[in-house]
């Protein structure tokens, strides 16, 4: 497997068409089995989810309007509930990466933008293609952020090993592999936080189109949540 970063796309304005920004700047052409990652930062930029602010008094407003529900607060942190059902810091909103008074927000639907991106690309390209937006989050009980998953296309977000057998026969009960996860923080290796590179092609990797999955598929159901 290996892990090709994708720079030179620029600086992304409301209105852009983000799949022909990223085969624009390619250099090379996609081959179905690539999975294309790309950090919600420019998806949200494309599709106007910006928000301008000049206190801090009214980046809380904004962060409490894109809050489902407040789960705690520490001084400034904020860990909140989307809309989408994740559970992650200031709701998603963050002024990194963005013009000084501005707020980047989440996409209104990640996995549906991930699709959008995944058919042009198809399209262009002529192959078949996993898509998977990413965003940053923090984890409970670890030091440390890495990216994750917040919208998925054509691939499968969960792999799920219940029912099969490991090396010695023992019976796997509990294992479901986030393979969307992982694919979005082994990309970040190769994007980093501060290099302004907002795109990687994972390539090699074998997965089954067939099994297109969701990122709301790793979204744990409150039922199932022993800490909520």
């Amino acid at each position: 497997m290996e892990i090709i970063a994708v720079g030179g796309i620029g600086e992304v304005t409301h209105g852009d068409d983000v799949a022909a920004l990223i085969a624009d700047a390619l250099g090379f052409p996609l081959t179905s089995g690539d999975i294309v990652v790309v950090t919600h930062k420019i998806v949200s930029k494309a599709e106007g989810a910006l928000r301008s602010y000049s206190t801090e008094e009214e980046r809380r407003h904004i962060v409490e309007g894109e809050a489902a529900s407040v789960i705690r607060r520490r001084g400034d942190l904020t860990i909140t509930l989307t809309k989408h059902g994740f559970i992650c810091a200031n709701a998603g909103v963050d002024r990194s990466n963005t013009a000084p008074g501005t707020l980047v927000l989440l996409p209104d639907d990640p996995d549906r933008s991930a699709q959008r991106i995944r058919a042009k690309l198809e399209h262009r390209f002529s192959v078949s293609l996993g898509v998977v937006i990413t965003d940053t989050f923090g984890r409970p009980w670890r030091t440390g952020l890495t990216d994750v998953a917040i919208g998925v296309a054509g691939l499968p977000s969960i792999v799920d090993y219940r029912g099969t057998t490991d090396t010695h026969g023992n019976t796997l009960d509990v294992t479901e592999v986030a393979v969307a996860d992982e694919i979005a923080a082994a990309a970040d290796l190769v994007m980093g936080k501060a290099s302004g590179i907002p795109v990687a092609i994972v390539r090699g990797l074998t997965f089954n189109s067939a099994e297109s999955g969701r990122a709301a598929e790793l979204v744990r159901d409150p039922g199932d949540d022993l800490f909520r």
